[in-house]
């Protein structure tokens, strides 16, 4: 199939009706999230019945002592667990791509991506099981462990992908001018590399902020975070009030993500 493509010079959007079924797959993944947004700032209490603009609800969201408390836990938890993955991250990605090549490199990559394959529940539930045999009960630092080691893997990539861009022989010329691993590390590779670290914090950040199912697994009562909250307002039903929380979420999800992006992307 590959040797037809580049034989006769197709591509995918050549095929017929390849436009309606993107636009049909793109409607059917965001028109949900448009309703929600639209929604959100409905005047009506019903969430579904439309009757004009207002911003009641996010007043209303900002006003709710639960509310804030819970954005609060999130925050710190997101701050505390972003931090220490990218930390591990970096040092990670300088091991795998900087250092000397050892026995066991690919197995090592691997465990550190682990947390992208296996589904969040298995996560959620082998930490719980680890938690109760040890006895581990830290409140917020229950979390703030889970959290980092399953942010670890958003942090390491763009760093990785970084350090794979950048030009080697900067360094190497660094060295040449007598420079040690240190130094040079300081000076040249840590500057240089900066744009992929505050793009994995930033991606882990957004990735603990959002997470539900490993914080409900594992969450212990007075540490309850956002994406849990919403959960239990949504026991009453869909509301304007979840509607406007939600919306909050997305666009500082989307915020986060987009900067990540484009920090990744900048040319050393």
């Amino acid at each position: 199939m590959l040797r037809l493509f580049k034989r006769t010079g197709l591509s995918v959007q050549d095929f017929p009706g390849f436009g309606g079924f993107s636009f049909l797959f793109y409607l059917y993944l965001y028109a949900p999230i448009v309703v929600l947004v639209v929604f959100s700032f409905n005047a009506n209490q019903s969430a579904t019945v439309w009757t004009g603009l207002s911003l009641d609800w996010y007043r209303a969201a900002f006003a709710n002592q639960a509310l804030r408390q819970a954005a609060s836990n999130s925050l710190l938890i997101a701050v505390c667990a972003s931090m220490i993955a990218t930390a591990i991250a970096t040092l990670a990605a300088l091991g795998t791509s900087r250092g000397a090549k050892f026995k066991g490199m690919q197995l090592s990559m691997g465990a550190i991506m682990l947390p992208l394959v296996l589904p969040e529940i298995v996560v959620g539930v082998a930490t719980l099981a680890l938690f109760s045999t040890v006895g581990l009960s830290l409140g917020y630092g229950n979390l703030i462990i889970a959290h980092t080691v399953f942010c670890i893997p958003f942090a390491y990539l763009p760093i990785r992908a970084r350090l794979n861009d950048m030009d080697l022989s900067l360094e190497q010329a660094a060295a040449d001018l007598y420079a040690g691993p240190w130094r040079t590390f300081h000076k040249v590779t840590l500057p240089l590399l900066m744009p992929g670290i505050v793009s994995g914090l930033m991606l882990a950040f957004i990735v603990s902020l959002d997470n539900f199912v490993i914080s409900m697994m594992v969450a212990q009562a007075g540490t309850t975070t956002l994406p849990i909250f919403i959960f239990g307002l949504l026991r009453m039903g869909v509301t304007p009030d979840v509607n406007a929380v939600s919306t909050l979420i997305l666009g500082v999800s989307v915020l986060f993500v987009s900067l990540s992006y484009l920090l990744g992307k900048k040319k050393t």
